[in-house]
């Protein structure tokens, strides 16, 4: 159903409160929510919110609090906080005092975070290149077959130069969980080598995924080992700066040098640049100025 975007920030605000969260925190969920879905990219859009309201332990007012920092590095623990939340506490408490060369920046505990690109393109709008890698459940397996071991593990970078500013966001596997996630409500299947069994056998129930019985592959069909490789970099990063006890987030802040956006759009001679549909969506969704929204996810929503 359609839904004027001005009304769905209105009322899922109003949901999100409702949820405990406040007017700052309620605020911030929603414009990712709504981000995500002006992309096109529902899967990280406000079904999330009634993802997180069925969190067991779900502490709305617990705040992302400082464990060190320096001038090399800033280390902060989610603490009990949403993902989101936390990161978005943490680039800004770095953005008001930006390094005048680089710092590295861990938050602890940190999950879920979403999509990388709200948070990275944040850093570069104050005019910082912004990397962003963060550990996620474990929903990744072997190429050869196994069982899920690592993270889908996005890994995202936002240039504050080029016309539009570049922003490169990925993910590691052959589909994201939530795409399961809306396969498995629709009654669909997956794709042909989307996920296999831990004999290394193709499986298209995307219930097998959820239930844990089978795992999602890596991008790249027969080069599939280079997508475990880049998911294994982000874990082992994640894991060793920020600890192995739950999913951690790590960026790295720094003053660029040159326009290196710019002048890859430039020998790109009117191509397209990763990012560039996704920001094409939002803004034709912007000016049609309405989401569409499955109904009954609408209702959920507007149950306050």
């Amino acid at each position: 159903m359609q839904v004027a975007i001005e009304r769905v920030r209105e009322v899922a605000g109003r949901r999100a409160c409702a949820l405990g969260f406040g007017g700052r925190d309620a605020a911030l969920l929603v414009d990712h929510f709504v981000d995500a879905e002006l992309r096109g990219a529902s899967t990280h859009g406000l079904e999330r919110l009634r993802w997180i309201a069925g969190f067991d332990g779900l502490d709305p007012t617990a705040r992302c609090r400082v464990v060190e920092r320096g001038d090399g590095i800033a280390r902060y623990d989610a603490a009990g906080a949403l993902g989101y939340l936390a990161l978005a506490d943490a680039i800004d408490r770095e953005l008001a005092d930006p390094p005048p060369g680089a710092r590295v920046v861990v938050v602890s505990r940190c999950f879920p975070t979403g999509r990388l690109g709200y948070f990275a393109e944040r850093a570069a709008a104050a005019g910082l290149v912004c990397l962003i890698c963060a550990s996620s459940t474990a929903r990744l397996g072997h190429p050869r077959g196994g069982p899920a071991v690592l993270g889908t593990n996005p890994f995202c970078l936002a240039l504050p130069d080029g016309d539009p500013p570049v922003v490169v966001d990925v993910s590691m596997g052959r589909t994201t969980y939530g795409e399961v996630l809306t396969a498995a409500a629709g009654g669909a299947r997956l794709a042909a080598g989307t996920a296999a069994r831990a004999d290394g056998s193709p499986e298209a129930d995307p219930g097998e995924v959820i239930g844990d019985r089978a795992a999602i592959l890596p991008f790249g069909g027969d080069q599939a080992y280079k997508g475990f490789a880049l998911a294994a970099v982000v874990e082992l990063l994640c894991g060793s700066l920020g600890g192995v006890d739950g999913h951690s987030a790590v960026v790295l802040l720094a003053r660029p040098q040159a326009e290196a956006g710019q002048r890859l759009r430039d020998l790109l001679d009117g191509r397209r640049m990763p990012g560039d549909a996704s920001a094409a969506r939002r803004a034709a969704a912007l000016e049609l100025g309405h989401l569409e929204l499955p109904a009954d996810l609408w209702e959920w929503i507007d149950q306050t």
